[in-house]
């Protein structure tokens, strides 16, 4: 079952069920629109020279909602789109099957191609989305945010000690404080800052 939101245009929802591009074109679908465009990531088997067995999302999932309706509310006014929706897939998303599917809706087709890249860099730079890459064996996992060149935790195959939890998912770079949600924001005190 999805947890969903929707406000006007915009439409959201993360779910651990399949993904199903049918029904998001439908959710765009508009007759004031001359193009409708979908983005569908789906899951490699590869990753940095490494086989992947699967990939395991988790999010903080108010807050991840949240932050999705922000973009989808964004990019629809940045390029005048008719409309536009987005899922993400948590839990156990196996090789070749869809993590995320962006669909946008615009009266002409150059709004909708570059609607649809802004949302998805947007979602991948913003969203409380994680993702365990499972490499199988001994080789284990990684957990790492939801983003092209974060740092990841390495998880050991038998010894599979999640990061520590933070307030808005897993604290996956504990040193680096206050990063999206990855850890506490420390307030420098008058010693630190010179005052």
């Amino acid at each position: 079952m999805a947890k969903e939101l929707q406000e006007g245009n915009c439409y959201v929802a993360l779910t651990h069920d399949h993904l199903d591009s049918t029904s998001m074109i439908n959710r765009v679908r508009s007759p004031k629109a001359g193009a409708i465009v979908l983005f569908a990531g789906t899951t490699r088997d590869n990753f940095a020279g490494k086989p992947v067995k699967e990939l395991q999302y988790t999010s903080y999932e108010p807050r991840a909602l949240q932050t999705m309706l922000a973009i989808c509310k964004s990019v629809l006014e940045n390029h005048s789109l008719t409309s536009i929706a987005i899922i993400h897939r948590l839990g156990v998303v196996p090789i070749g099957e869809e993590s995320i599917l962006i669909t946008v809706s615009s009266p002409h087709r150059q709004a909708a191609w570059r609607a649809g890249e802004e949302a998805l860099e947007e979602c991948k730079a913003k969203v409380e989305v994680w993702k365990k890459e499972e490499f199988g064996g001994e080789e284990g996992g990684v957990w790492r945010a939801n983003r092209d060149g974060a740092v990841g935790v390495r998880i050991d195959g038998d010894k599979e000690d999640k990061p520590a939890p933070g307030p808005h998912g897993p604290i996956l770079r504990p040193k680096v404080l206050g990063e999206r949600g990855h850890g506490p924001v420390v307030h420098l005190n008058s010693q630190q800052n010179g005052s």
